[in-house]
């Protein structure tokens, strides 16, 4: 048998399978043509679709992207981002709770960017990236891209509450044995679980990093997740005030994405907000994650760009646009309680979810699971640790009747 040949350099040869929720999305799709659609849940979507499948937009901002002159389409965005978005993006992700400190932005393609340029350079090769052992797949893949390791604490503790004891002993090993720390923490509306950090349990992650920044020698970067914050209810955005004048050796990022609260998945727009209490570390991060776009994808998609600043320069649009947001938080919030009332009734253990577009189900075995499932034609995403329910894909009635066939799959698991 002759030896494997590789072309490809020694650092890049981790070869991973399909990615697990393109591969259930494509189950879904094949076993709705052979039964129809109605009797398929298709809980594999991580975008707002309506009751008949189709992705929910808000036509406010299709409407402004389509009435973009053609030039806005063709000319190229600055490196860092138009500075008008940049600006927008700041309104959009802290509304009236703009921290205290120095603030600058950079536009990414999506959150995913963000996560990109946060690892690469505020950690180096073979340090450890922190982030609960619940957690969006894609982390890992760019932790690994980067030669990082991701390690986990336990997000929820005995009381379903977020489980400080597990952040702060982790947040202490670690930074015993490396000198800078990422943590990727998303909240509110955590994908996979929905679950939103209370304004208390901030404050206590706050203090920690806090504490540990005593020490001088040690730097910590706290990367907030807000890719689904435009779905997570009134006053999400309240925790902002503790990131008010942090020590210097704490740099907060902010990931921002254009994808969920206004519905542009496909035009890889967002952007990363760096907020500091030291002006020389705010200008750093402008400059640093402006090479490294240069340095990557070099910029990003003007149109989005443009779309947004016209959005927070026109009073009457921004109202139009969170109208039409509402909407879809009603309908997704009507689902979720579907599931979570049935869930309730059929007693069904799910982790404890606030807002999102997800929610998870905590169970042994979860590959056998979601195999049993399809069975009754329910398409969910295995997790290491439970299943992920899309229910911002499924309609609410589909959604009232899912907790009972998760039941059944788990009990047939189990025999």
């Amino acid at each position: 048998m002759s030896k494997s040949f590789f072309m490809v350099a020694p650092h890049s040869r981790t070869i991973s399978g399909n990615d697990k929720i393109f591969a259930v999305n494509n189950a879904a799709q094949a076993m709705a043509k052979k039964i129809g659609s109605n009797h398929v849940v298709n809980a594999s979507i991580g975008a707002l679709m309506d009751d008949e499948g189709n992705l929910s937009i808000l036509s406010t901002v299709i409407d402004i992207l389509r009435s973009l002159p053609s030039e806005e389409f063709a000319a190229y965005a600055p490196i860092a981002g138009l500075p008008s978005f940049l600006e927008a993006v700041k309104k959009a992700a802290f509304k009236e709770f703009v921290p205290k400190g120095y603030i600058e932005a950079v536009a990414t393609p999506g959150g995913s960017g963000a996560i990109r340029h946060t690892i690469r350079n505020y950690s180096k090769e073979g340090d450890d990236i922190l982030t609960s052992d619940w957690y969006w797949g894609p982390y890992h893949t760019i932790a690994e891209e980067h030669n990082r390791n991701l390690k986990t604490y336990t997000l929820f503790d005995k009381n379903d509450k977020f489980h400080l004891s597990s952040f702060t002993e982790k947040v202490n090993a670690i930074l015993e044995k490396q000198r800078n720390l990422v943590i990727l923490l998303n909240s509110p509306a955590h994908n996979p679980t929905g679950y939103s950090l209370s304004d208390e349990e901030w404050k206590n992650v706050i203090d920690v990093l806090k504490t540990a920044a005593k020490n001088k020698d040690k730097k910590i970067i706290l990367f907030v997740d807000l890719a689904y914050i435009d779905f997570a209810g009134e006053n999400s955005r309240s925790f902002m005030k503790y990131f008010n004048n942090l020590p210097e050796n704490i740099l907060i990022i902010i990931g921002f994405s254009m994808s969920k609260g206004y519905t542009l998945y496909g035009m890889r727009s967002g952007a990363m907000i760096g907020i500091s209490s030291n002006e020389e570390v705010a200008k750093e991060f402008k400059q640093i994650n402006s090479f490294s776009n240069r340095g990557v994808w070099s910029n990003g998609t003007r149109p989005a760009m443009v779309v947004l600043t016209k959005i927070f320069e026109n009073k009457e649009l921004l109202e139009k646009v969170e109208a039409e947001r509402k909407k879809l938080h009603d309908m997704l919030n009507e689902r979720a309680n579907a599931f979570l009332e049935e869930a309730k009734r059929v007693g069904l253990k799910v982790c404890p979810y606030k807002a999102g577009f997800f929610i998870t189900i905590p169970c042994d075995d979860p590959e056998r699971v979601c195999e049993e499932l399809t069975k009754d034609a329910v398409f969910a995403v295995p997790l290491k640790k439970g299943i992920r329910f899309a229910v911002c894909s499924v309609s609410k009635e589909k959604c009232s009747k899912a907790p009972e066939k998760f039941v059944k799959a788990i009990k047939a698991v189990k025999k």
